[in-house]
C-alpha cells in the first residue's frame, strides 16, 4: 500500500504550484458552505473536500467505524477522540480516494458535484471546540531579547528556563479563527515616570509568531503522559497568532503574568496539519545544557523545519514581509511541552490547545514580535509606503504563513490573518 505522505503521489484534483496543500498533506478543519451548516472537511490545492458527502456517498463506510456522525459534526473533537489509528486511516482512505490512479470517485459526478467547493465558496470555521489553552515560552531567543530588554543583559534567562517549559494558562475564549477582525483593546497603562496608571487604548499592538498542537486524547486527573508517549495524544498543529498589547502587560504582569494583554483575541488558521503529515520533516533540535530532568529526556527527532513569516498589510497598501523565522529553532519541544503540562497530574481533554510561545531565530530578520524587530520601539520597520512600525496601527492586518519542504513536496498551514481595528 502507498503511503499517505508518499513523495511521488499525485492527485487528479489539480495542485497549483507551491500550494500548501498536495495529496501528501490531508489536513483536516471545518467549513461552512452558504446556506448548510459546518461540517469537517479537507483540502486538497483549492478544493474544500466535505466529509460528510463523501460519508453520504458511501465512500468511507470501508473505515468500519462504530458511528460515522463525526463526519457531521460542527468541530472536529469528536473525530479527534476517536484515536491515531482512526486518524491515520481516514488521512490513507482520503489518499486513496484523491490519487490521480484512482478513477472510481473520479468519475462519480454526482458526489463530486455535492463533495467539492472551491475554497472561496466557503466559510472557514475554528476547527476544535478548545477547552483549555496553554502557551509556553519556549524559544531560547525569543526569551534571551526579552530579557535583555527588560531585565540583566548579562543574566537575560531567568534560573528556571532551561530547566522547565515555561507556560501560563490562557484564555480559550477568545481564541478566534483566521479572518476574524479584532478591535484595539482598552486597560491600564502606566508610564515610567508616572505615578499612577491610567486607562485607555493600548499604544503598543503586537504580534507573537507562534505554532499550536491540538491534543487528541483525553487523560484522567493524576494520569502522566511521557515523552515517548506525547505525540500519540497529539492531533496536528496550526498556526497562531498570540496577540499582545505590551504596555498593558507591563502594568500587570508582576506577579502572576499575563492576563488581559493577552486575552482580547488570539487567532488561527483553520486547517490543521497531523503529525503523520509532517513526520517526513523532522530535524534535530538545539542541544540543552544544562541536560533536562529524566522526565524530559527523549529520543529522535522532535523538532520540525517549518518556516514562517510575517507580514504587515496597512490597509490599501501591499504587504511588507518583517519576519522570516523557523519552527525548529524552537528549544523545548512539544513531546516536553505536553510531558510537563502532565507531571504532576493535571488531566487534558481532547481539543486542549498549546502554544509553543513566540518564535525567534538568531538574527534580527528573524525575530517573532514587533517588541523585538523594533527593539522596543526604538528601530522602528520602514514599510514600502514610506511609514514606520515601532508596533501595529490600526487598520493594519498581519498575515503569517508556513510551510515545510523536502523531496519536491511542499507541506503548509495555509496563512492566518487578522485585521485591528480601533478601540471600541
Amino acid at each position: 500500500m502507498i503511503k499517505a505522505n508518499d513523495p511521488l503521489l499525485s492527485s487528479w484534483i489539480e495542485v497549483p504550484g507551491n500550494s500548501d496543500f498536495p495529496i501528501q498533506n490531508i489536513p483536516f478543519g471545518i467549513i461552512r458552505p452558504k446556506g448548510k451548516d459546518s461540517r469537517p472537511a479537507t483540502r486538497i490545492g483549492n478544493m474544500a473536500i466535505d466529509l460528510s458527502a463523501l460519508c453520504d456517498a458511501g465512500y468511507l463506510n470501508d473505515l468500519d467505524l462504530d458511528d460515522l456522525s463525526v463526519f457531521y459534526a460542527p468541530v472536529l473533537n469528536d473525530f479527534i477522540s476517536l484515536g491515531k489509528p482512526v486518524w491515520q486511516a481516514v488521512r490513507q482512505k482520503l489518499s486513496g480516494l484523491f490519487n490521480v490512479n484512482n478513477n472510481d470517485l473520479k468519475d462519480d459526478e454526482g458526489t463530486l458535484k455535492l463533495a467539492l467547493y472551491s475554497v472561496d465558496e466557503v466559510e472557514m470555521m475554528l476547527p476544535v471546540q478548545v477547552g483549555d489553552y496553554t502557551d509556553f515560552y519556549s524559544s531560547i531567543e525569543h526569551a534571551t531579547n526579552v530579557g535583555i530588554m527588560f531585565r540583566d543583559p548579562a543574566n537575560a534567562l531567568l534560573p528556571n528556563w532551561k530547566h522547565i517549559p515555561v507556560g501560563y494558562h490562557g484564555r480559550s475564549s477568545s481564541i478566534v479563527v483566521s479572518g476574524t477582525d479584532i478591535h484595539r483593546p482598552k486597560g491600564q497603562t502606566k508610564a515610567d515616570d508616572a505615578d499612577a496608571p491610567v486607562f485607555g487604548p493600548s499604544r503598543l499592538f503586537d504580534f507573537e509568531l507562534e505554532m499550536a498542537f491540538i491534543a487528541g486524547k483525553k487523560t484522567a486527573l493524576g494520569e502522566r503522559i511521557t515523552t515517548a508517549e506525547a505525540e500519540d495524544a497529539i492531533f496536528g498543529m496550526l498556526l497562531f497568532n498570540d496577540l499582545s498589547v505590551r504596555d498593558i502587560q507591563k502594568w500587570e504582569y508582576v506577579p502572576l503574568g499575563p492576563f488581559l494583554s493577552k486575552s482580547f483575541g488570539s487567532v488561527v488558521s483553520p486547517w490543521i496539519v497531523t503529525l503523520d503529515a509532517l513526520e517526513p520533516f523532522r530535524v534535530k533540535g538545539p542541544r540543552q545544557d544544562p541536560p533536562v530532568l529524566d522526565y524530559l529526556k527523549y529520543t529522535g527527532h522532535k523538532n520540525i523545519d517549518i518556516k514562517l513569516e510575517v507580514s504587515i498589510q496597512p490597509e490599501g497598501r501591499e504587504e511588507n514581509i518583517v519576519s522570516n523565522s523557523n519552527y525548529k529553532y524552537m528549544y523545548w519541544n512539544m513531546a516536553q511541552q505536553l510531558a510537563h503540562q502532565t507531571v504532576n497530574g493535571c488531566n487534558i481533554n481532547v481539543g486542549d490547545m498549546y502554544g509553543s510561545g513566540t518564535i525567534s531565530g538568531p538574527t534580527p530578520d528573524s525575530y517573532g514580535s514587533m517588541l523585538e524587530l523594533s527593539w522596543k520601539g526604538t528601530k522602528p520597520l520602514k514599510l514600502s509606503d514610506g511609514s514606520e512600525r515601532k508596533f501595529i496601527l490600526d487598520n493594519d492586518a498581519i498575515i503569517m504563513r508556513g510551510h515545510t519542504e523536502k523531496d519536491g513536496v511542499r507541506v503548509g498551514f495555509g496563512e492566518v490573518i487578522v485585521k485591528v481595528l480601533p478601540a471600541k
